[in-house]
């Protein structure tokens, strides 16, 4: 009787040490998860952050496009104006490359899709598949 009621305990001791184990792995599970929707959601923010710089560097280029073209005019069309519209021109210039550099930053941050934490759900899978295959197994 007595090696009865070990091998219950020892049966007991097993399930409870399982059973622990399954809820410290559900546990990192959804901590992997956390951590990569928060990675993700994290390069988004600055992708639309990048969007709103690169927006703002192309209002003011079309700005000062508008004026280049008006000093231009005007130095064309009035003779001894001179030529102020090239520093338009430069500024105008490096606005639009800011601009494009701003959504170029922004296009490589924003690639990264929905956050869905893939990781975490190719290891569940990876956990499934071994738990199913050592329940067949038994």
């Amino acid at each position: 009787m007595a090696a009865g009621n070990e091998q219950q305990d020892s049966i007991a001791g097993a399930i409870t040490q399982v059973s622990d184990s399954l809820g410290k792995l559900v546990h990192d599970e959804i901590e992997l998860a956390k951590a990569e929707v928060g990675e993700k959601i994290s390069s988004i923010a600055r992708g639309t952050a990048a969007v709103a710089a690169g927006a703002v560097f192309g209002v003011f280029a079309v700005i000062l496009a508008l004026l280049t073209i008006a000093w231009a005019l005007d130095a064309i069309l009035v003779s001894g104006v001179g030529d102020v519209w090239i520093g338009f021109l430069i500024v105008t210039g490096v606005l639009v490359v800011l601009a494009l550099l701003s959504f170029l930053f922004a296009w490589r941050k924003l690639r990264v899709g929905a956050p869905t934490p893939t990781m975490a759900i190719d290891e569940a899978k990876k956990i499934r598949e071994t738990v199913s295959t050592s329940a067949a197994k038994s």
